[in-house]
């Protein structure tokens, strides 16, 4: 087809790459120093991008801070007006702008996944390599990450209920209380994502999480098309300790694609790793370093 053509004409492209990466839920560019700072070493371009009201511009509730549990059951914020079309807008802005200087090889973690599928139909033909890290791949059968979270697949899924506050139909928000975090809370949080890592590199990984996620993205469609998204070369690190994204999620999202594009299928790599991701990334790096 004649977005693969598009693909294959990227690939070969022997301009450096430019790497752009995409965090996930309640995270911010930060999230992938580890993975940029060792492709950076091998002479990469690295670009990590925060998403609106994430990172350097994130909105973090004063009640939240001040641990003042009343007010911060209604505080609003403004990521409750941000949505899908305002994520992958913004992916899509940075992606244009990699673009001039060579391929790109996009990159997504967990929820940047949704971004991913968006950006992908949206530019193909700006786009060498799509690769989702634990990453939600929607389908036609499941459109939404919503409905990723509720197929049967994800019945194992554990999900850190106890540090919920407030309503997310009235805040726009998915908001979660870290910094009150029971003891069962924290290790539901670890077992949840951060699985056999250290205790110290938990506490650091929650540190970086921001309380508020848009309650917004997980509702609105996030599919690839066969004509777009589609015809990109795509690879899928698949993390077999996730308690998140479980592994059969993943086994059939990674189906599901392949699917659709039979002749473009995932290139799949697999890793013992938790949802946020091993300690030690150097194997991790290794794959995306030969992303073409």
């Amino acid at each position: 087809m004649a977005a693969t053509a598009t693909g294959v004409a990227l690939a070969d492209d022997k301009r450096p790459k430019t790497y752009v990466f995409v965090h996930g839920t309640n995270s911010y560019s930060g999230f992938w120093t580890p993975y940029a700072r060792e492709l950076q070493y091998r002479g990469h371009r690295c670009i990590a991008v925060d998403q609106p009201y994430h990172g350097a511009g994130a909105y973090i509730p004063e009640s939240y801070q001040s641990q003042d549990l009343e007010a911060l059951a209604t505080e609003p914020t403004p990521l409750g007006e941000i949505g899908l079309d305002d994520f992958a807008a913004h992916v899509e802005k940075s992606v244009r702008r990699a673009a001039k200087w060579g391929p790109v090889v996009l990159v997504g973690h967990s929820m940047g996944g949704a971004s991913l599928s968006r950006v992908g139909d949206a530019v193909p033909e700006l786009i060498a390599h799509l690769c989702y890290m634990a990453a939600y791949c929607c389908s036609t059968a499941l459109p939404t990450i919503e409905e990723c979270m509720t197929a049967p697949e994800s019945e194992t899924a554990i999900l850190p209920e106890g540090v919920v506050i407030g309503d997310p139909e009235v805040l726009g928000v998915n908001r979660y209380n870290f910094l009150g975090a029971s003891a069962e809370d924290l290790r539901m949080l670890k077992e949840m994502a951060w699985g056999d890592n250290s205790d110290a590199s938990f506490r650091a990984g929650l540190l970086s999480m921001q309380p508020d996620e848009s309650a917004l993205v997980p509702a609105q469609r996030a599919v690839g098309g066969a004509e777009g998204w589609g015809g990109i070369r795509r690879t899928y690190l698949r993390f077999g300790a996730d308690r998140l994204i479980t592994p059969e999620l993943q086994d059939r999202m990674i189906a599901e694609a392949d699917d659709l594009t039979p002749d473009n299928r995932f290139r799949v790599h697999d890793f013992d790793a938790p949802h946020f991701g091993p300690e030690d990334v150097s194997d991790i790096v290794d794959v995306l370093a030969g992303l073409e």
